[in-house]
């Protein structure tokens, strides 16, 4: 009996041991998947995080020009406004201290507390990301 010697032998990219799935499961590949969804969610992530910081901003934005409607109205009138609309349409007055209601960030109507909760300025609130005034997330 002769035996035979080992040789090397050629193989094919569907013989190799483990197959598609061993080719699957290699290293580099599964660095690139958890590098891509990696930068997936930091991009979600920052994306959120900046139209945040954009709704706040207008937000606040809002609740100036509303303070500055109420501190004209009250320079000139005396006393604070009774509502909103006093604000649009101003008794025996020809000015218009505002021309429509600011909204804030996030589409909802402020609130106004004349006076506020110190009496020389009135409390110009928003019930923020929440929508509730409960909450703590409110702008002032």
């Amino acid at each position: 009996m002769t035996r035979r010697s080992k040789r090397e032998r050629v193989s094919l990219p569907w013989e190799s041991r483990g197959g598609r799935w061993r080719n699957a499961l290699s290293k580099t590949r599964w660095q690139a998947l958890l590098g891509m969804l990696l930068l997936t969610v930091l991009a979600v992530g920052f994306t959120r995080y900046a139209s945040r910081r954009v709704r706040v901003r207008d937000t606040l934005v809002a609740v100036a020009q509303v303070k500055q409607a109420i501190d004209q109205f009250r320079a000139d009138v005396g006393r604070c406004p009774r509502s909103e609309t006093e604000l649009l349409h101003p008794p025996l007055s020809q000015k218009h201290y505002l021309h429509s209601m600011p909204k804030d960030g996030w589409g909802r109507p402020l609130t106004i507390r004349c006076p506020g909760h110190f009496e020389d300025e009135a409390d110009v609130i928003s019930a923020g990301p929440s929508g509730s005034l409960s909450k703590d997330d409110n702008i002032q």
